[in-house]
């Protein structure tokens, strides 16, 4: 009986039948989008998908690209454990897509670049832009590790899979469609697998309410169980989840992960003009909004048929990842196919995740290393180059998964990733775009000191975890379980490698700083990174004469027609070729593309200064 505890089902053949088909189709788009554009073999085709895709694809893709399995997996363990205060992350999803949608999207889409790093050159210098990809690529080769590995780990010790077979499985069907497929490859296939994920959900929550009897059950169990606790106004900073470390650093956080991410910002870019830009980042929006309610109403469904018999505490489970894939398991296995079609849904988190991230790191290697040293490379010569690059980084993300089996827990180590390093990144641009008086020597200080403070934090946090009067993890019972922990046994190997299994151990000795520094909410992490980058920087600026740099180019700066959403054209239509940027004379869709008829692409040299002038 499901939420009575004790060994569940395996994988059936229909689920075997199922998972494969899906996983297969997938490549197979991959597959036909390379047969279907053989003809153009360009890099700009191959990374930027000709600069052709439309806003609803895009948005799609957006949202499936960090919705991974560790979403699937990882936000209703979550609302299972924490209760309900990550649904406030719909209000840090609307701001987010309202900044990189009226500040970021007409800049790049003015620079006319293929890697956000481009930026980092054009407005401070090579050393920094270096630095800047650099770390773009430690960062997203490690948080994709993770997203390979934590899903795999998990849904093998609970369907038997292969853990090492499937997680190089997931790396070669990636492989493939984005080395043959390129951008619109990845594009396409996340919309596929974004409707998987959605159906995931779906079918895990409708099975629950038949279960219980009906969703008011499922709520009125949350409610009593103290899951329903969404606002808590505590300005503590150390609190793990309140409106404020939610809203403001997960706000932040966000942005830093769609403002300037590659992977992100190379979807919103290869759309035919900037009104389908923007749009399909209000789209993806309200994508997020579904996606996270979707995974919270099944966390709450697991609640309430677990209210009695915690799998975790009654050893069912080996960690508490685990759990979503138990239910399905407990609750989908007598309708052959279903549990097949979850673990789709989190495999297909996690492709769409690895291959976004393969397609960006070919993109920001080819713009910011290849193409300065060797110029006089053909198209034909990059995108050779552009597939052999795929395989290669493919390779290194199935490798780092042995890198994020060291991790703690896997939904707050990978969003503490992108503040570790995203804070100071985003807080360098900001520099760069909003202040004239910043220098490369202020920037270079700036980005130093943030990741230096950021890594320093977050580092401690990782050795030195919250206390749990700040994690404020909710009760659960095993007064219900039909097999008592002490007499059973399971196959689940024991492990400690992905989530911190809560359990009562001899404490070690802290230092002093555990229970404050290392103790600030990991949503913090990127508002620290920004504040320290900016501060920094304008302050070694101004010592260094920032103040009497050479007039700056003005379309380095957002403009204050750059800040009005879906202006339509109108009477300043007409921009002369000098005010756009051209890089190179047979790279024009910079120049042809209608998407330079909007009005906010006009340089309104008066403008900018009035915006950024200190």
């Amino acid at each position: 009986m499901p939420g009575s505890g004790g060994p569940v089902a395996t994988f059936s053949v229909w689920d075997y039948v199922v998972f494969a088909g899906l996983i297969l189709f997938a490549a197979g788009i991959g597959l036909f989008q390379a047969i279907r554009g053989r003809k153009d073999t360009s890099s700009s085709e191959f990374l930027l998908g000709g600069r052709q895709m439309t806003a609803v694809p895009v948005a799609l893709s957006l949202t499936a690209s960090f919705m991974s399995g560790i979403t699937v997996i990882g936000t209703p363990a979550e609302a299972y454990l924490f209760g309900t205060p990550f649904w406030l992350f719909v209000f840090s999803y609307s701001i987010m897509s309202t900044i990189s949608a009226e500040i970021f999207v007409p800049l790049f889409y003015r620079l006319n670049i293929t890697s956000t790093y481009e930026y980092l050159e054009m407005r401070y210098n090579k050393l920094i832009q270096i630095i800047g990809t650099s770390m773009y690529i430690a960062q997203t080769a490690l948080y994709t590790g993770m997203v390979i590995y934590a899903p795999a780990l998990a849904l093998n010790q609970i369907t038997g899979l292969d853990l090492w077979g499937v997680l190089v499985a997931t790396g070669v069907v990636c492989i493939i469609y984005c080395t043959l497929g390129g951008l619109k490859a990845v594009i396409w296939t996340d919309v596929f697998q974004m409707v998987i994920m959605l159906a995931g959900f779906l079918a895990v929550i409708a099975r629950g309410a038949v279960l219980q009897g009906g969703l008011g059950k499922i709520w009125n169990d949350s409610y009593h169980g103290g899951r329903l606790e969404t606002f808590s106004f505590d300005p503590d900073p150390l609190r793990r989840h309140s409106f404020w470390t939610i809203v403001v650093g997960g706000s932040l956080m966000w942005t830093s992960m769609y403002a300037i991410n590659q992977s992100q910002v190379q979807r919103y870019i290869s759309c035919r003009t900037i009104t389908h830009a923007k749009l399909s980042l209000y789209v993806n929006m309200v994508g997020l909004w579904v996606t996270v309610s979707l995974a919270m109403l099944s966390g709450l469904t697991m609640y309430s048929i677990y209210k009695d018999c915690d799998p975790f505490t009654n050893k069912d489970v080996g960690a508490t990842d685990q759990l979503l894939p138990y239910l399905v398991m407990d609750i989908l296995a007598d309708f052959p196919g279903l549990p097949g079609l979850f673990v789709a849904a989190a495999y297909s988190g996690t492709l769409s995740t690895v291959s976004s991230s393969i397609n960006a790191l070919v993109a920001v290697t080819t713009e910011d290393f290849l193409k300065p040293v060797l110029p006089q490379l053909t198209e034909r010569q990059l995108s050779w180059i552009n597939m052999g690059m795929s395989v290669f980084y493919g390779a290194v993300c199935i490798g780092m998964a042995g890198v994020a089996s060291l991790m703690g827990n896997i939904l707050q180590a990978a969003l503490s990733i992108f503040g570790m390093i995203s804070g100071p990144l985003l807080g360098l641009y900001l520099l760069g775009m909003f202040f004239r008086c910043a220098n490369s020597t202020g920037g270079f200080v700036g980005l130093i000191s943030g990741l230096v403070i950021t890594l320093w934090v977050g580092i401690g946090a990782q050795l030195y975890p919250p206390l749990p009067e700040k994690t404020l993890r909710l009760p659960l019972s095993v007064e219900g379980c039909a097999v008592s922990p002490m007499n059973q046994t399971t196959t689940v190997i024991p492990f400690t490698t992905v989530l911190h299994n809560y359990t009562t151990t001899t404490p070690a000795p802290r230092p002093a700083l555990a229970d404050n520094w290392y103790s600030l909410s990991y949503l913090y992490f990127c508002p620290v990174g920004i504040l320290v980058t900016m501060i920094v920087g304008l302050t070694v600026s101004a010592i260094t004469g920032g103040c009497k740099q050479k007039k700056i180019r003005p379309e380095l700066f957002i403009s204050k027609s750059d800040l009005i959403c879906f202006k339509c054209c109108g009477e300043d239509t007409e921009i002369s070729k000098p005010d756009l940027i051209e890089k190179e004379p047979n790279y024009m869709q910079g120049l042809d593309s209608p998407v330079f008829c909007d009005n906010e692409i006009a340089l309104k040299e008066k403008d900018t200064e009035k915006i950024t002038r200190m």
